[in-house]
């Protein structure tokens, strides 16, 4: 029985897996009515199941995460697997038990997630054990849950990048949350304390993940299973006046759970300031998540999740804006809902749909005296869902399905002069559109150490214009015998569709008296060849992967005038391409966990701009390097658990600079130490220091136009956090 098939549903699909198992006696004859266990390794959620004549257990809807399958049978030692179960892997994992005279148990450690010898990408598995351990990842305002564990990304300009590129998927649940704008939120849409496990992807995609290129990030939330009438409050504080206040509660019962949570957070020091002196940067934000869980019977679960956060940004001055007054502002919401209902019509057969719907917001609002004064307030509404049928035997983990959504966006734009001319305008503006794609994938065992994946992604989008995308994905992965090291390679096509953002009336006549035009946003193109190497020796994992992306209409942003109002727009097409390296350790000494995750990269542009704003002015010969070129990027930790019921967590970070300007030169190389050490006292309470850039270092981080130009890094940052949990 295959153990831990997260299933073919990944993102646009589901986190469900469905697990199998084949149990023979010492003479391989199957053993029918063995009597089968799957336990969460860090909640209560449980299933049974009994083997049939064949001697083979099926779980169906098995969500991601850590688990124990125990079997037990008449006359027979129990016998125990552990291991985690990965979106889109299906290995089959064999039971031969002892009889009970021999041996009363035996315990058998499933091969670590990354090895994944099934699939043509590499997967990255971030468990809640990590996010509450390292220095700043469990930060409501944060995205080191990403740039701590994830190779080739970083934090540039305010905004994630990752693999050269803006565009990632957040799903929830496995449910994609829609967000077409680029460049407009410097926001992160999940509180990552709400995060149970975070898997990461950042390439060769199988056909269901749909629309961005650059990275698929599928949150598995917390539920109340890991809950008995328990709530757990946090709160800190550190300097620059510092807080991260958080509070949840769960419970469950055999088939229903609950988790709901609110916090707020509060700094002086919230975005990354043009100079190293730090002026109006005030950030404060909040918000609430729940996720429900109802297992009506063993073939209908059925989940909601809904979340809300609002965040508010001071955006930072250099001392000659802050003598002058200015003080801009950038105010984000972000709502949303998924619903999901899972049926099992067989072993190996599930339908999943998802409706959804989500509200984002991000509005740059200008201060009434600046020069000019500037205000560019976008609303977008997503309604939409998917549908996904999945299908598993022997050989093929087959599935099919359709996802849509509907956009509206509400934009408003204003610029007042302020400099006596008198010259101002206003415009709103209401586009619209919808998205339709159709999926079809399988992946095809055709030996035990050879598997193919092949998918076809069909895409209608209409928006300002109207496009259609034929993207075939093409994967293979071979074991090698013995050794068991897994080679995969993949080539896959991904369409992108474009912003809605137009401009029309006044704002079209102000960008002409800018010198600028603009061209309607086209959907950006993309072929990216992905090879790589999984090594396996004693339970580490070492990865080493080569990729290659190929853009047309590569999507990036621009700014109108010094308005500070930033629209997006495509370049004729980018290359970018580089060399990754994961190393990620079994458990060691009982106590300690290593991993690092490093990034030889180049990212570069080629050609005029396409769409969006542009001066028509032809580009200079050859490629040119994009803002966000950065060669090296290194993040490496060390976490354990200490005598006296402590903990401690350290990471070292590295990065070979940004580009200078327009380059070709880059900015120096920077490094940064972090460290987080904690302590529980009795069963409810635990005291925890956090230190990043603990060593002070001070560096230009880039000269990108974004929020002003110049960005500096975050200086040393410290706040102790106490976490007390109590049942209600």
């Amino acid at each position: 029985m295959p153990l831990i098939l997260a299933v073919g549903l990944p993102c646009c699909a589901t986190v469900f897996g469905n697990i199998r198992g084949v149990v023979h006696d010492p003479q391989h004859h199957p053993v029918a009515g063995a009597h089968a266990t799957l336990q969460a390794n860090d909640s209560a959620y449980n299933l049974t199941a009994e083997t049939n004549n064949d001697g083979e257990f099926h779980f169906d809807a098995v969500p991601l995460g850590s688990y124990t399958i125990n079997v037990d049978a008449s006359g027979f030692a129990p016998q125990l697997q552990i291991l985690v179960v990965v979106s889109g892997s299906a290995p089959v994992l064999h039971y031969q038990l002892a009889v009970a005279s021999a041996k009363q148990e035996v315990t058998v450690t499933a091969s670590p997630e990354d090895l994944n010898p099934d699939s043509p990408r590499r997967d990255i598995l971030i468990s809640h054990e990590q996010i509450s351990r390292y220095a700043g990842v469990d930060a409501s305002n944060s995205f080191k849950i990403i740039t701590e564990f994830v190779p080739g990304s970083y934090m540039v300009h305010d905004q994630l990048h990752v693999r050269g590129g803006h565009q990632v998927t957040w799903a929830i649940d496995g449910v994609p949350i829609p967000n077409t704008n680029i460049a407009s939120n410097v926001g992160p849409q999940f509180n990552p304390k709400d995060v149970s496990y975070l898997q990461a992807e950042t390439g060769s995609y199988a056909a269901e993940y749909g629309d961005r290129t650059y990275g698929v990030f599928n949150v598995a939330p917390n539920t109340g299973f890991e809950r008995n009438r328990q709530a757990e409050l946090i709160a800190s504080y550190g300097n620059y006046n510092q807080t991260d206040d958080w509070l949840s509660f769960g419970d469950h019962t055999s088939k229903f759970a609950y988790y709901v949570s609110a916090g707020g957070n509060n700094t002086n020091w919230g975005l990354e300031p043009p100079t190293s002196v730090n002026l109006h940067n005030q950030a404060e934000g909040g918000g609430a998540f729940t996720s429900l869980i109802y297992n009506r019977d063993p073939k209908d679960q059925f989940r909601f999740d809904a979340g809300a956060r609002l965040d508010y940004y001071q955006v930072p001055n250099d001392p000659e804006m802050q003598a002058a007054g200015v003080n801009d502002r950038q105010r984000e919401q972000d709502i949303f809902a998924t619903a999901t209902w899972v049926h099992t019509y067989s072993p190996g057969l599930m339908l999943i749909v998802s409706p959804f719907y989500h509200f984002n917001r991000a509005a740059y609002e200008g201060g009434p005296t600046d020069v000019p004064s500037a205000t560019d307030n976008r609303a977008s509404n997503y309604e939409g869902g998917q549908v996904t049928l999945s299908w598993l035997n022997n050989r093929n983990n087959a599935r099919a399905g359709v996802y849509s959504f509907a956009q509206q966006d509400n934009t408003f734009f204003s610029v007042v002069a302020n400099d006596g001319s008198g010259h101002q305008f206003s415009q709103r503006v209401y586009p619209g559109g919808y998205l339709f794609a159709a999926f079809l994938e399988d992946q095809f065992k055709a030996a035990s150490w050879l598997t193919f994946t092949g998918g076809l992604r069909l895409t209608h989008f209409s928006g300002n214009l109207t496009e259609n995308a034929v993207d075939p994905r093409l994967g293979v992965a071979i074991t090698v015998p013995k050794l068991k090291w897994v080679l995969r390679a993949a080539y896959s096509y991904f369409y992108q569709p474009p912003p809605l953002d137009t401009v029309t009336g006044s704002l079209l006549d102000f960008t002409q008296s800018q010198g600028l035009g603009f061209l309607p946003l086209q959907g950006e193109r993309d072929i990216q060849q992905e090879y790589g190497i999984t090594i396996p020796v004693r339970n580490w994992t070492s990865t080493l992967t080569y990729f290659h992306t190929s853009a047309r209409n590569f999507f990036d942003h621009s700014v109108i005038g010094n308005s500070n109002i930033f629209l997006p727009l495509t370049i004729q097409g980018a290359i970018i391409e580089g060399e990754e390296a994961t190393i990620r350790s079994p458990l060691i000494l009982h106590r300690y966990h290593a991993h690092l995750v490093y990034s030889h990269q180049f990212a570069e542009g080629v050609g005029a701009v396409t769409g969006g704003l542009t001066d028509f002015s032809p580009p200079e010969g050859g490629a040119f390097y994009l803002d966000h070129d950065q060669r090296n990027t290194l993040s490496a930790g060390f976490d354990g658990s200490l005598p006296w019921r402590s903990f401690a967590a350290v990471t070292i970070n590295y990065g070979s600079g940004f580009l200078n300007g327009n380059g070709p030169d880059h900015l120096p190389a920077y490094y940064t130490l972090d460290l987080s050490v904690g302590k529980s006292f009795g069963e409810n309470w635990m005291v925890r220091f956090i230190g990043t850039n603990i060593t002070n270092q001070r560096y230009m981080l880039d000269t990108s136009n974004t929020f002003g130009g110049t960005h500096w890094a975050d200086p040393f940052m410290c706040s102790v956090q106490v976490k007390f949990r109590f049942h209600y």
